[in-house]
């Protein structure tokens, strides 16, 4: 059951635009997405979002705030978002030429993590401290949601209880008792959120109702990927990445050789699954996630997030875009 607040979306004068840097593409850019065959986009800190029309050459948007930038996504070629701190999230209608501030929280003095929309109305946006906000209007409006589903079972009696007779407290309780929301997963009509200590839920009515799945193993996962062969894999602290066939039911560790935080899994339309993550981890499997083999990254920079192209990787780290011809990783 959700209970619904809805969200203060008003501005406030301190407001104040990012800077347009000469070198923000070497910037610490957090999220990169593909539009289309010729449009990608990145955000990072700062405010920082770059357009690229080829993957190679990048253009800095201008941008209303200053707050730091966690994800970006996009619908089609004009409509896309990006969240971040103060619970900042941002809309473009031009294909991120110019962008409008749809929420900006900086007294609540949290980020939000992840963003996604299933077209350009119906969009949500996740984060620290079970941050949950949804909006069906293509950000228009945005209402802050609270699930107590999505508790440790231990908390749900005292949630309920409270949810029945003050709710007021139990908004507050939520803030402290729920995990953070790292990372939101769409894979077909189920929705998924992964988060810290093992947090998984699935939703099969676009975020309306939640499964909380059991938990198997107690540190923070920063990604969930279906596989080419339709297993899912999870990832996260220390390098601890797990398999499942079934759906979530069951999952497995899978052994790798390092033990750096990961950050984010994809895979490729050859098959190819990649992890990468800090000290600049860069893993490949060709079994579809069943083993993999070592291509870090001799700077040992933290990378973000990537997309895989046809012979490169399009990473995001924190020294800013960077790409890896995959036939001299291979």
């Amino acid at each position: 059951m959700a209970l619904n607040v809805v969200a203060n979306v008003e501005p406030t004068e301190s407001i104040k635009p990012a800077y347009i840097m000469p070198l923000a593409e070497k910037s610490l850019l957090t999220d990169v997405r593909q539009v289309n065959a010729n449009f990608y986009v990145a955000v990072g800190e700062r405010g920082h979002i770059l357009l690229s029309q080829n993957g190679i050459d990048w253009q800095q948007a201008q941008v209303p705030l200053q707050s730091s930038l966690n994800a970006v996504y996009f619908t089609d070629e004009l409509h896309g978002w990006a969240v971040g701190h103060d619970a900042v999230i941002l809309a473009t209608t031009d294909g991120g030429i110019s962008w409008l501030v749809q929420q900006f929280l900086p007294d609540a003095d949290k980020p939000l993590l992840d963003v996604y929309f299933r077209n350009p109305k119906q969009g949500i946006a996740v984060g620290a401290y079970g941050l949950f906000y949804t909006t069906s209007d293509g950000g228009s409006s945005w209402e802050q949601s609270f699930f107590v589903e999505l508790a440790a079972e231990e908390d749900k009696e005292y949630l309920l209880d409270l949810q029945e007779n003050d709710p007021e407290v139990y908004r507050s309780e939520l803030g402290s008792i729920l995990p953070h929301f790292n990372r939101l997963f769409a894979d077909a009509n189920t929705l998924y959120i992964v988060g810290e200590a093992g947090f998984i839920a699935k939703s099969n009515d676009f975020g309306d109702s939640w499964l909380r799945l059991e938990e198997f193993y107690n540190g923070s996962l920063f990604d969930l990927h279906r596989t080419p062969d339709m297993g899912l894999l999870a990832v996260g602290l220390r390098g601890h990445v797990f398999r499942s066939e079934d759906n979530g039911q069951y999952w497995q560790q899978v052994s790798i050789s390092e033990s750096a935080t990961l950050n984010s899994v994809f895979s490729d339309a050859a098959g190819h699954v990649y992890l990468i993550g800090n000290a600049g981890v860069l893993l490949i499997s060709k079994d579809d996630g069943l083993t993999f083999s070592n291509h870090s990254e001799p700077d040992g920079k933290a990378i973000l997030n990537g997309i895989a192209l046809d012979n490169h990787l399009l990473l995001v780290t924190e020294v800013g875009i960077k790409v890896i011809n995959l036939d001299k990783s291979e």
